[in-house]
């Protein structure tokens, strides 16, 4: 790139294994670039959510965590399948990605020796929440960037309705500093609202600010078959069942998504730990797909897939936000008896013509945001 770029350094949840984090990150540069931009994510991997040690964070937050026996079980069951489920997802970030050349593993590391940039951007996915073991993070909040760089925040989520009274004061004084906000969920901008601050704006998910002919460059191969699709990431025997019934009733094969290998076990014919083209395309090529994900979500409406969405649990704002954006709200199963999905299709004429739009208008704040901070540096 030349020389008199401006520089985009973006930090988000990049590193999760999963799919959505990795591609509304991907996503979120791609948008950055065809600005003009230099955009750079900051490889960031908090040492208790490296895949190496998460097993160390998880069993913590488990059952398994009763004594010494119990967790030394869980970690001898659970270690391997999340290393080689790490593995294969860092080699995803390689492939799509522009990391930083410097791993931090810590604030301390970032403030010590900050990534080199002119603009500095929280990106989308659930970085104003919860983060390992504790309640909020603050690299995500940008407090590691050298006074009078310019901050600004894309598509943030705080993953939840609300924040601890412990940590709002904390995260208002961070939010302080910003030079512009948007966030992801109509819940976020509320809660922002509540600490006192106005200046926020509710956004796309990077996800989204793509069209499908930008996603479908990702994909090598079409799958040629008639399946409905299940991408589940919340354990639920019940959305089990209900898949495996639904499949039974569209008179269609079950396949099932998934980067874990314990749910290959599970209803459906698993492909497991797909590449990104291989997972893009099972959800694009899909007669109906039944999901509890946020980005299964995102990407079953850009691709116009025919989907059932079951919310999930305390993280349910995410998908409610994008369904009430898209006009798509009954498209939420509310009863494990309910297969009228079978038979009601959606149209999505109206759905895509409010993304364009509010693609359009996202695209044009984060243009904003970048050529405002920039002139200002």
């Amino acid at each position: 790139m030349s020389d008199n770029k401006k520089k985009v350094a973006i930090i988000t949840r990049h590193a999760v294994s999963n799919y959505g984090s990795v591609l509304q990150a991907y996503a979120l540069q791609k948008a950055i670039a065809s600005f003009g931009f230099e955009s750079e994510i900051i490889d960031y991997i908090r040492f208790d959510e490296e895949y190496k040690n998460i097993t160390d964070t998880l069993v913590k937050k488990s059952s398994w965590n009763k004594n010494i026996a119990t967790r030394l079980v869980y970690k001898a069951i659970q270690s391997p399948e999340y290393v080689k489920m790490g593995k294969a997802f860092e080699k995803y970030r390689k492939d799509l990605l522009n990391e930083s050349d410097t791993r931090y593993c810590s604030i301390d590391e970032l403030k010590k020796n900050p990534p080199k940039a002119d603009i500095y951007c929280t990106g989308s996915d659930q970085v104003w929440g919860a983060i390992g073991n504790d309640e909020i993070d603050g690299a995500y909040f940008l407090n590691f960037v050298p006074e009078h760089k310019k901050k600004i925040a894309y598509a943030a989520s705080f993953g939840k309705t609300d924040t601890t009274q412990k940590s709002s004061a904390q995260i208002k004084k961070y939010l302080s500093s910003y030079d512009c906000i948007t966030v992801r969920e109509k819940s976020a901008v509320k809660i922002i609202n509540r600490l006192g601050l106005n200046n926020v704006t509710q956004v796309l998910d990077p996800t989204l600010l793509l069209d499908k002919h930008e996603w479908s460059k990702l994909i090598d191969n079409n799958i040629n078959d008639k399946y409905v699709l299940l991408y589940q990431l919340h354990s639920n025997p019940e959305m089990d069942c209900y898949a495996d019934e639904f499949a039974k009733k569209a008179r269609l094969k079950l396949i099932r998504l998934t980067p874990l290998f314990h749910r290959t076990f599970k209803s459906g014919k698993a492909v497991y730990l797909p590449d990104i083209n291989t997972f893009l395309s099972y959800i694009k090529n899909a007669e109906y797909m039944i999901t509890d994900s946020f980005h299964g979500t995102a990407f079953a409406i850009n691709f116009n897939t025919q989907f059932i969405d079951i919310l999930p649990g305390e993280t349910k704002t995410r998908n409610q936000s994008i369904l009430e954006l898209t006009g798509l709200s009954e498209r939420i199963l509310n009863d494990y008896n309910d297969f009228s999905f079978i038979d009601n299709k959606i149209d999505f004429t109206d759905s895509n013509e409010k993304i364009a739009q509010a693609r359009v208008q996202s695209l044009e704040l984060l243009y904003k945001m970048l050529t405002t901070a920039s002139d200002n540096n």
